[in-house]
């Protein structure tokens, strides 16, 4: 199975969240871990967010960057560039998302095509989901 994480699903396996061991789960059954070049800004973001909202310690945060790190380096990472573009006009014409959630939207419909695998998008904003749904893709987000 291909498992697409956006962000809001990858920083689950970083910080104990609702949804985390559904995440963790689906992680070790996949055989790939598919997401898109932004996710590393947006994780990064996050995790230092956290430890401003939350006042984690440093080493803390130093050991969930350093596996994040290592995990970016395992994933299939889809590039933003004129070839996605592409996807991204149709779907941000298609639906009311916000700039990231496209990217991440058309490059998971980008690695469907091109991966006839199993393949499973997760996620964690509704209208995410709702896109993704819209365009046939299989997806987990504990939306109801």
């Amino acid at each position: 199975m291909i498992l697409y994480l956006d962000t809001s699903a990858l920083v689950k396996r970083y910080f104990r969240e609702p949804y985390t061991d559904d995440i963790l789960s689906r992680w070790q059954a996949a055989d790939q871990i598919v997401t898109s070049a932004v996710a590393y800004a947006e994780t990064m973001a996050a995790v230092y967010r956290k430890k401003r909202e939350s006042g984690l310690a440093e080493t803390l945060i130093r050991k969930i960057v350093d596996a994040f790190c290592r995990d970016w380096e395992s994933f299939i990472r889809v590039e933003v560039n004129d070839e996605l573009n592409g996807s991204i006009d149709r779907v941000v014409d298609g639906y009311p998302l916000r700039g990231f959630d496209a990217i991440h939207l058309a490059s998971a419909l980008v690695i469907k095509e091109r991966l006839p695998d199993a393949f499973l998008f997760a996620c964690f904003d509704e209208r995410l989901v709702r896109a993704a749904q819209a365009e046939g893709l299989a997806t987990f987000s504990g939306l109801a």
